[in-house]
């Protein structure tokens, strides 16, 4: 369990939260590990299995300090809450500030999302010396280096997403040498998404899926509205917030996929091809993704902007904490999240 911007973390499947006068404790197997006082706790988020007992309930409730339920996967279950406690008020601010400064957001995220592109790419270089030279790695370099300049003088949603859109098909071109064992039997041509033609695509598509459901999840502890976002146009049914973050995010999933592909951990039999030429995960694949990925999310990393180690999957969390601060206007900026 740790505490990350006033809210409360319990990462241990094993947890159980219960209560103790005027301080939350965490126990795993009816051993105390940690007590906080509640006046030092503004949210709470429980990924265990266990829960808590009803008397943290009530006394969360009685505090107006909200209970989140995701499962260890990342998959929103509920929240427990009393009276409302500046939600609305935080939902009205948050379609507020999207109209006012929904460009200079989207400028930031997609600047972010350049930057870290890359960075995954120059790790690849430094990885395998013979590519250094290569002059399409080279040439998407500079392709991403000049978007990074041309989105943050843009002066519309609509050029921002045009730049995205070009860097996107010059990243992706490139994207199959990234893919440097040669003994991997797939190759990546294009990326294609509805629905993803090759088994490259297939497991860019699932592990996109997995971070955009939680993204979704954090953004709904913090109390935004994930279904209005600020870059991705409205559209019924989709979460146009937790898109929008993602974006910043991207190049950890796809850095996830190349070791996935690489290490050759996924092979030919962990995908299904159907008549109309998708090509889906299999049950086994499946589950051979979504064991790594819990465990990718157990790594450890330097929050760029809190300047503290936290556990990966906590970031979509931090990120939500960070952006709700700025509309709250708690923060002047929303900081993206930026691989240094």
């Amino acid at each position: 369990m740790r505490k990350l911007l006033n809210t409360v973390y319990v990462t241990n499947e094993d947890a159980y939260l219960t209560l103790d006068g005027e301080n939350l404790v965490c126990k795993i197997d009816g051993e105390t590990k940690l007590r906080i006082p509640f006046e030092n706790v503004e949210n709470i988020v429980c990924f265990n299995y266990l829960g808590c007992s009803p008397a943290l309930l009530g006394k969360c409730v009685g505090k107006l300090i909200p209970i989140n339920f995701i499962s260890p996967q990342g998959k929103f279950l509920a929240k427990v809450c009393g009276e409302t406690k500046g939600n609305v008020f935080l939902r009205v601010a948050q379609i507020d500030q999207f109209r006012q400064n929904g460009l200079l957001l989207a400028k930031n995220t997609m600047a972010a999302k350049f930057s870290n592109c890359r960075q995954l790419i120059r790790r690849t270089l430094h990885d395998n010396p013979h590519l250094r030279t290569d002059d399409e790695l080279l040439g998407v370099l500079s392709v991403l280096d000049e978007s990074i300049q041309s989105v943050l003088q843009a002066q519309s949603i609509e050029t921002v997403v045009g730049i995205e859109g070009n860097c996107a098909r010059s990243y992706f071109s490139i994207f199959n040498k990234l893919i440097t064992n040669k003994e991997v039997p797939f190759t990546f041509a294009l990326r294609t998404k509805h629905p993803p033609l090759d088994p490259v695509n297939a497991v860019l598509s699932f592990v996109y899926a997995l971070l955009t459901s939680e993204y979704a999840a954090a953004l709904e502890t913090v109390g935004l509205d994930s279904y209005i976002g600020y870059c991705h146009t409205l559209r019924s049914g989709r979460v146009s917030l937790a898109c929008d973050l993602v974006e910043e995010a991207r190049c950890i999933a796809e850095r996830f996929v190349l070791t996935l592909l690489n290490l050759q951990i996924i092979g030919k039999n962990d995908f299904d091809k159907h008549i109309s030429g998708a090509v889906w995960l299999s049950d086994d694949g499946r589950k051979k993704v979504l064991t790594r990925w819990q465990e990718k999310k157990r790594t450890t990393m330097m929050h760029p902007y809190l300047k503290q180690k936290i556990p990966l999957g906590l970031l979509p969390y931090v990120q939500s904490n960070l952006l709700a601060k700025y509309i709250r206007g708690e923060n002047k900026e929303y900081p993206a999240f930026l691989i240094k």
